[in-house]
């Protein structure tokens, strides 16, 4: 069985959260089964394991619904994508394509850094459910990355199609988790990016009303919306890193009190896994996914509320509080492995390529 990965979403400098994806489910799949990487450009080489790769056009270029006739001259068996927009026209294998969440559905901004076209197009995708169900139906077969995303495709009948979960899991530490039994610092961590849905006014409103902590914001930021967040709560202790390496976002947070995220919408949450794996409590939004990952273990909130986020990182400081989060989260983050899901992906790509 010949399987052909699409990489071509790795970032060339440091992971996104589909870069992530794709860098650790291909390197585990690697050591399972013989694979050929797809890539779009050299540069993103050295944020990938080690395995035959092959170069073809980029993902987001006016080449991208023929790309299967690049794809056709390796003569796969079965091509699995980590997203859900590669071209299918004319192929000759099978495909297996990812929905990671459908928030764009309800919060239209694209990233920042596509192509102004793109961007137009990503808008005009958006608007409709058509386009979505046509995409997914030229597949053989889904893969998402939650139960809760699952529910979605299925309430919104986007595909009759199988669809399987293959969850994301926490790559980006790997030291053994802290062994402690009150938190280190007053830090608060926040990795994610500043899209509005990601709702990061209300962790910076709420840290305005903690005296003793720090709101520790990783991601790379704008200037413009740098000062609009200082701005917004003069008060705030906001430390930003503007874009951390691994190293440095591992040291940040192994000394913190807590992960905090307040956003509206997700279809995953590698950094709530990569927190909990490392014993340190996630306080978060009170919505489905997070409910799915945190279950126990974490700390829920109001996300339009920064005093209830306030209350909930308070109540960190009773006593036992926190080294039972941080117990609890150990625990429930040994569900999510890059190596169980490259497992559970092998075995979707043999019943895909097995004969009808």
């Amino acid at each position: 069985m010949k399987i052909v990965f699409d990489c071509r979403y790795t970032r060339y400098d440091r992971h996104d959260g589909i870069s992530r994806y794709t860098a650790g489910l291909v390197t585990e799949l690697g050591k399972l089964h013989p694979v050929i990487m797809l890539i779009s450009d050299h540069r993103q080489l050295p944020l990938l394991p080690a395995l035959p790769w092959q170069l073809v056009s980029g993902p987001t270029g006016i080449r991208e619904p023929l790309v299967a006739r690049q794809v056709n001259r390796l003569h796969p068996d079965v091509v699995f994508s980590p997203m859900q927009t590669m071209g299918s026209w004319g192929r000759r294998y099978r495909l297996i394509l990812t929905v990671h969440d459908l928030i764009y559905y309800r919060n239209r901004t694209p990233p920042r850094d596509f192509p102004a076209a793109v961007r137009l197009l990503w808008r005009l995708y958006h608007l409709a459910w058509w386009p979505q169900r046509m995409l997914l139906n030229r597949a053989d077969a889904i893969v998402t990355v939650s139960a809760t995303t699952g529910d979605l495709i299925r309430d919104h009948h986007l595909t009759h199609r199988p669809v399987t979960v293959v969850p994301n899991a926490a790559g980006a530490l790997s030291a053994a988790p802290v062994r402690r039994t009150t938190p280190e610092t007053g830090r608060l961590v926040y990795m994610g990016s500043f899209m509005p849905y990601k709702n990061v006014d209300t962790l910076v409103r709420a840290v305005a009303g903690l005296p003793g902590h720090e709101l520790h914001l990783m991601s790379r930021v704008g200037e413009s919306e740098r000062a609009r967040l200082v701005k917004l709560a003069p008060q705030a202790r906001l430390v930003f890193h503007d874009g951390a390496s691994d190293d440095e976002y591992a040291a940040v947070l192994r000394g913190a009190t807590a992960l905090v995220t307040a956003s509206l919408d997700e279809g995953f949450g590698i950094p709530l896994v990569e927190a909990m794996s490392q014993g340190i409590p996630i306080v978060v939004s009170d919505i489905p996914i997070f409910r799915e990952i945190g279950g126990d273990a974490a700390l829920y909130f109001d996300p339009s509320s920064p005093e209830a986020l306030a209350a909930a990182i308070t109540r960190l400081d009773q006593p036992g509080e926190w080294a039972e989060r941080s117990r609890l989260s150990v625990t429930l983050a040994a569900r999510f492995t890059w190596a169980a899901s490259a497992r559970k992906l092998l075995d979707l790509i043999t019943a895909t390529a097995a004969p009808h």
